[in-house]
């Protein structure tokens, strides 16, 4: 029979809610209540964007010990660096590691122009630096942002 994960990204996307914002000990607090709930994964944040960020993200990481706390960050070794700092001590810790695929992201963030095979290229180096993360020993996971506005032969590629 097949479970099902519940991954719950409260913590991190509901930052993004205007009028939502949570003080580190508010994090903690819904962390806490995640946890008592039984979530699977608790994806604490995103530590590279900011010393708030990456403090609660450890906290978290050091007292949620019933469930696997996850760390969002690119697929940069700087960013992966600073995810496993914040969850170091997790007896489970997960590195969320997204990669930009849309059009908008490739041309603006990568520099990358749709049509010269350069996107695949950019997404395959970002890929390998992912891989940096198993080195590790810790599990990673990986999501492709916007994946809805690809076309579906690169989607597969991805």
């Amino acid at each position: 029979m097949r479970k099902i994960r519940i991954f719950d990204t409260t913590l991190r996307d509901g930052e993004q809610s205007p009028g939502c914002s949570m003080n580190i000990h508010e994090k903690l607090e819904m962390a806490r209540q995640l946890e008592r709930l039984g979530v699977d994964v608790i994806e604490a944040g995103f530590p590279i964007a900011s010393p708030e960020d990456f403090e609660s993200v450890q906290k978290i990481a050091r007292e949620v010990q019933n469930c696997q706390v996850a760390a969002l960050c690119r697929a940069v070794k700087g960013d992966i660096d600073c995810a496993w700092e914040a969850l170091k001590g997790h007896p489970n810790p997960l590195i969320h590691i997204f990669l930009a695929t849309s059009d908008i992201h490739l041309e603006s963030k990568l520099n990358v122009r749709r049509g010269l095979r350069g996107e695949e290229r950019q997404i395959h180096r970002r890929g390998r630096r992912a891989d940096g993360a198993e080195n590790r020993g810790n599990i990673k996971e990986r999501s492709s942002l916007f994946q809805r506005r690809l076309e579906r032969s690169l989607c597969r590629r991805v």
